[in-house]
């Protein structure tokens, strides 16, 4: 890490000011023997958007961020290789039939959380997937009701003000997109003629990036940059998005603060957190602590605050944290085109295809998948050659110099949620003397009739839209699980609310509340949780019940 970014921005009531290239803006402080009401630890696209909800209803809020606080117009640069420190590259064991690579594919590390990275790509749940027990036969029911959702949504893409199509082709009828769609690329209009081609609907993809202007934000320029933060601020991340709105609503962030321990009272209720910044142990006393840390951190620090009144880890009674972890497969197929497609134009996934997802029949598996169209930069193609296919040398070479006339599918692929796919607390321990994450993964039988269900279909695709010399990858993407919510303490982590059944004054806001992993990226349902959950906390302490 660079050195100006080994210290502490948010400090002596003042944090960056995201939308300049040195400027800053004034931030509320808390004392650290002062109990606020409310401890988020994380500010992705859970915890920022909460922590700004919650200052809005006039809650005291400190949001912790083991990551730096960037701004992006100095600090992001159009180069793969120095963007790496976006990703939690910390040490973490990854085991089982299918290891998960954990990186960029996954896993952010900065204030604004994976978001900063993330490909903007915002797709609403199949409705039945919320009930996919009930109506489609598999996984387990949410305990919340996907009319709900659907309001939340709402104001998740409003928030983001979401590019997308004036008539987007699977789902219930919804509103206009904030923004108008983006115009799709060539990468794009080659799903586009293959789907044509296959008779099966296609779409612009809803993205968290403006193609107008909003505010300080110009539209997208297409520079591809974005899963290596864009300089710009054209997409629409927790950064530049609701950690401004949470900070001005009185919310203090603490970068480069790692928490380590939930601390717990006599009475067995949290009581605040232990957190190492700027060198040093420090805790901060609250009322309420909010773990926000995605699927793998979140568990991770809630098995490490075991202790006398909670030996198996915090709002683990029912021995589920850290279970019932999931992925999406991501597998994808590679050809070349004849003509020029320069797919590194633009943001990576330009054009949509949800048939799978809401298509129940011909199919030899449960649930779906989505694919979209790929503008992969060089580095990260070529890494994905080599991994996936052995290419090296000379072959990779020469098929890295088609790079110009490539085009690509890739699935998001659901998964089941099964109890063997956990996170546990390794012997080994990181910088911090915490014990290292373990993640033991593998598909199931029914994911893997889905990803090569998948690669036949995109391979058809391609070859209806004219590609040849095609090759296949397989990775995953996303992290979800882990904490599942539900309505029951003995086969649940947290109620509907995020609130964890054995200590209510515990809440957790991110991916690892999924209780199944639906065929589409996660970050406009966590949005929306964590807007839920803005609402519902003032509730509730309006009745007397935090």
């Amino acid at each position: 890490m660079s050195a100006s970014f080994e210290k502490p921005r948010a400090a002596d009531g003042r944090a960056p000011d995201v939308f300049s290239h040195d400027g800053w803006l004034p931030m509320r402080q808390y004392r650290e023997d002062e109990a606020v009401d409310f401890a988020i630890v994380g500010t992705g696209a859970g915890g920022a958007t909460l922590a700004a909800k919650l200052s809005e209803a006039g809650f005291s809020v400190v949001a912790f961020d083991a990551g730096a606080f960037y701004r992006p117009l100095a600090d992001f640069a159009s180069d793969e290789t120095a963007q790496n420190r976006l990703y939690w590259l910390g040490d973490r064991i990854s085991g089982g039939e299918d290891p998960v690579e954990f990186g960029s594919n996954n896993s952010g590390r900065a204030v604004g959380g994976s978001t900063v990275h993330f490909q903007m790509v915002v797709l609403r749940w199949r409705p039945e997937w919320f009930a996919s027990r009930s109506k489609l036969g598999y996984g387990r029911d949410w305990p919340i009701d996907w009319r709900e959702m659907w309001r939340y949504y709402d104001e998740a893409e409003e928030a983001l003000k979401v590019s997308g199509p004036v008539r987007y082709p699977w789902g219930p009828p919804r509103g206009r997109y904030p923004y108008r769609e983006h115009e799709v690329n060539a990468a794009g209009l080659v799903l586009a003629k293959g789907a044509e081609e296959l008779g099966v609907p296609w779409a612009a993809t809803p993205l968290a990036t403006v193609s107008a202007p909003r505010g300080k934000s110009p539209p997208c320029v297409y520079r591809g940059f974005c899963k290596s933060g864009c300089s710009t601020n054209a997409k629409q991340s927790a950064l530049n998005t609701w950690v401004p709105r949470a900070i001005a609503a009185g919310t203090e962030i603490r970068d480069l603060a790692m928490v380590g321990q939930i601390e717990t009272g006599v009475d067995g209720l949290a009581s605040g957190v232990v957190y190492h910044r700027d060198g040093q142990w420090r805790r901060q006393r609250a009322r309420n602590v909010v773990v926000a840390g995605y699927a793998i951190e979140t568990p991770r620090l809630l098995l490490h605050s075991a202790c006398a009144k909670h030996p198996d880890g915090l709002a683990n009674s029912s021995g589920l944290v850290g279970k019932y972890f999931m992925v999406h497969s991501n597998h994808a197929v590679w050809g070349v085109m004849q003509d020029e497609i320069r797919w590194y134009k633009g943001p990576p996934s330009m054009a949509v295809c949800e048939h799978w997802n809401y298509e129940d029949k011909g199919k030899d598996f449960h649930g779906g998948y989505a694919f979209m169209s790929q503008g992969p930069l060089p580095i990260d193609h070529a890494r994905s050659l080599v991994s996936d296919t052995g290419m090296f040398g000379m072959e990779l070479r020469q098929r890295m110099a088609l790079y110009n006339h490539m085009a690509g599918l890739k699935i998001v692929g659901e998964t089941d949620a099964r109890e063997q796919n956990r996170i546990e607390l390794a012997d080994e321990t990181d910088e911090f003397g915490i014990p290292l994450a373990h993640v033991t993964y593998a598909y199931s039988d029914n994911d893997k009739r889905l990803y090569k269900h998948s690669l036949r279909f995109m391979r058809q695709m391609l070859e209806a839209a004219g590609a040849s010399d095609m090759t296949e990858t397989s990775s995953t993407a996303h992290l979800m699980g882990g904490c599942r919510m539900g309505t029951s303490p003995s086969d649940s982590v947290t109620d509907a609310d995020g609130r964890a059944w054995d200590i209510p004054n515990l809440w957790i806001c991110d991916g690892s509340l999924f209780p199944t992993a639906g065929g589409v990226n996660p970050s406009l349902t966590i949005y929306a949780l964590a807007c839920r959950m803005g609402d519902r906390i003032p509730a509730l302490a309006s009745r007397g019940e935090l």
